[in-house]
């Protein structure tokens, strides 16, 4: 963990065409090496309204991982070795209901994970049970509300999220099933990477981004280059909301976050059975909880 006074407590992950942080001052770039190899791109780290921020493009800078192989375990292992907390992320979906049309902005208070073929835990040594009932924090959640609404965009406040596997957009059948669960957008990159920001004790939360109506509309089969379109538009309006939302962002209540102690109950492995080599890859995780093991002498054999 970096000391205090270089800490940066505040990331943004980029998703399709935000591949920068426009505004960003006195940036330097990182690369960081991690136990789940290497992030998806260098990061960017400057200051944004008088706040130190980190800049991580989901895809890379030049969108060579498709959503299955973003290394989402790496971004969040080296985001956290900076000693950050608050991840805003911004990520293009489909829409999966009328009155949410496509240039307007979403941000989702829940998530249905429908990804297959992505690791879903940073603790594949240990057994941790993180609560994930509001996998977008409502505390994040509020500011990027607000800020969207003192920016006059059209905003959809709620919604689920589900989070398919891709690359592939969905089949009409997938579609319809979708909106059967109520359902609001359906995007590819949300998990696993709300669920690693929890065990990573991180508050995150979703800007959605609806670039079309998915295939459920008789009238909108999903066409790229309309897309793209969208998508433009959607990142010159996330633009400013980011810059609203970086300085609103409340730093001086990390703590009374429930997230900011997540992992305090839902370590199940005893300490003295986490090895030496497991401590030392997830100590930026795990260091609060990581009690020196006591050395132990074994128990006399009872006569029988």
């Amino acid at each position: 963990m970096t000391s205090e006074h270089q800490r940066v407590p505040i990331a943004v992950i980029g998703g399709s065409g935000l591949y920068d942080l426009e505004g960003l001052e006195n940036v330097t770039t990182h690369s960081i090496p991690t136990p789940f190899g290497t992030p998806s791109a260098p990061i960017r780290i400057g200051e944004l309204k008088g706040r130190r921020v980190a800049f991580l493009p989901r895809h890379g800078d030049h969108h060579e991982h498709n959503p299955s192989n973003v290394p989402y375990r790496a971004n969040i292992w080296a985001l956290k070795s900076l000693g950050v907390f608050w991840v805003i992320s911004v990520s293009a979906v489909g829409s999966l209901r009328e009155e949410i049309v496509p240039g307007e902005f979403a941000i989702p208070d829940n998530i249905i994970d429908k990804t297959y073929r992505r690791a879903n835990t940073l603790y594949d040594e240990l057994a941790v049970h993180v609560n994930l009932t509001h996998p977008f924090h409502p505390m994040l959640r509020d500011v990027l509300v607000d800020c969207v609404e003192k920016e006059n965009i059209p905003l959809h406040d709620g919604g689920t999220y589900i989070c398919m596997e891709g690359p592939a957009f969905s089949t009409r059948a997938e579609s319809e099933l979708h909106r059967s669960w109520g359902a609001s957008m359906i995007g590819m990159t949300a998990m696993p990477e709300a669920r690693f920001a929890r065990e990573a004790e991180m508050c995150y939360a979703t800007i959605a981004l609806p670039t079309d109506y998915d295939v459920w509309k008789d009238d909108d089969d999903v066409e790229v280059e309309s897309i793209l379109a969208i998508l433009r538009k959607n990142i010159a309006n996330a633009r400013r909301v980011l810059a609203r939302v970086i300085p609103a962002i409340p730093l001086d209540q990390e703590e009374e976050c429930e997230v900011y102690s997540a992992l305090q109950h839902a370590i199940m492995t005893r300490p003295e059975a986490i090895s030496a080599d497991t401590r030392t890859k997830l100590r930026v995780f795990l260091e609060p909880y990581l009690e020196p093991i006591a050395e132990t002498r074994p128990e006399p054999a009872l006569n029988e």
